[in-house]
């Protein structure tokens, strides 16, 4: 038998298989919802009333999460970057609407959302991609409550797995020289793009990116303001950095220089030996024919690199951290470093490569002891005035 609520408050009554129904009549619309308890069925008549009350747009909130997502997926293309786009298509895709895509949007409920998160990670998939999902998720929803079409996001109370990180390799002084000389000695076309990446901490997209007008060879410098995007299935296109403090200027060292006008004379051999076949595109870091090298040829080339002069394996991204420990265990400001790599705020560097300065550690406690201790002196020694052990 049916629960009796008061006027306009709905009902709630158990059905035969033991599951719990809730009907509510809210604006001349009739609403049910079946839950596995009582409880549950209170929750979501509570929350029908929360949302009449606040004015949701209970019609337009019966539209199913699969539709509103793919609404939403055309209204946010044009401020995603293409490749950002295409990877929150493929999340949806894949992993959002086949587990909730057809919850009504004003029944999707914390527990769904938790159980989702729970189950990808349950089912093997990667704590990044549920990261992802996440994201992509309460995105979202955050839009639904702003249309009005929510209260409160349900997202906002669930737990999403926090994604692990990947455990920073950096190499030191001897195995960074053993890199160059090794890629020197076996005439590998991208000694100048490795050098230029420890020296530097320029990301990968952003060296690929580089062209040859962005070098300024009398103030030794070199102007960063885009970087090479691959997009899958469309080829590759060039971007601006994704924030303001990644458009910079950097300065080079002069051994830096030669190594690039090096560089050059090489790249200007091999435009000559191509017969017209050259696509001029002012790369400093091209293919053998000029255009933009694709990043799995680069990576496969790096780890023969590595393989072959018996150093330690470590991804090409790594050598911008490299860049990053050399430059701060050899003094150099954190606000400098900071600037080189790209990052809006200095505290962005020391929350990433804090830990991988001990050497200042001691550097901070040799000074402090200066400091405090300006005259050697034996404090065993040494009593105060007046000052008498009391027996």
């Amino acid at each position: 038998m049916a629960k009796k609520r008061g006027n306009n408050e709905g009902s709630i009554h158990k059905r035969k298989n033991g599951t719990w129904r809730a009907l509510i009549s809210v604006g001349g619309k009739r609403l049910s919802f079946t839950g596995k308890s009582r409880k549950e069925c209170r929750e979501w008549l509570k929350d029908m009333l929360h949302q009449a009350d606040t004015g949701i747009l209970l019609e337009k909130a019966q539209i199913t999460l699969e539709s509103f997502i793919n609404r939403w997926l055309v209204s946010v293309e044009a401020s995603l970057r293409p490749k950002t786009w295409q990877q929150y298509q493929q999340i949806v895709r894949d992993y959002i609407i086949p587990d909730l895509g057809k919850i009504k949007i004003i029944d999707l409920r914390p527990h769904h959302i938790q159980a989702l998160y729970d189950n990808k990670v349950g089912s093997g998939v990667g704590l990044r991609t549920v990261q992802l999902i996440h994201s992509v998720l309460h995105r979202t929803l955050v839009h639904a409550v702003k249309l009005g079409l929510l209260a409160r996001n349900p997202d906002d109370v669930t737990t999403p797995p926090k994604p692990k990180h990947r455990e920073m390799r950096v190499y030191d002084e001897a195995e960074v020289q053993q890199l160059v000389i090794t890629s020197s000695s076996t005439g590998d076309r991208n000694v100048a793009l490795y050098y230029l990446a420890i020296t530097t901490g320029m990301r990968q997209g952003e060296l690929l990116g580089l062209k040859w007008l962005d070098v300024d060879w009398e103030r030794k410098t070199i102007q960063i303001q885009r970087q090479l995007t691959r997009i899958p299935g469309k080829g590759f296109e060039f971007t601006a950095p994704k924030t303001k403090a990644g458009i910079r200027k950097i300065s080079i060292g002069q051994r830096m220089l030669e190594i690039l006008r090096e560089h050059r004379n090489r790249q200007f051999t091999e435009i000559q030996r191509s017969n017209d076949s050259w696509q001029d595109l002012d790369l400093v870091f091209p293919t053998e024919s000029g255009t933009p090298i694709h990043l799995r040829k680069l990576y496969r080339n790096f780890k023969k690199l590595l393989k072959f002069g018996n150093l330690p394996d470590i991804r090409f991204h790594d050598l911008r951290h490299t860049a990053a420990s050399l430059m701060l265990n050899s003094g150099v400001p954190v606000l400098i470093v900071s600037k080189r790599l790209g990052h809006a705020k200095p505290s962005i560097t020391l929350d990433i490569y804090g830990h991988l300065i001990p050497s200042m550690q001691e550097q901070a406690a040799d000074v402090m002891d200066e400091i405090i201790t300006p005259i050697s002196f034996d404090i065993t020694n040494t009593v105060a005035p007046g000052l008498h052990q009391h027996r």
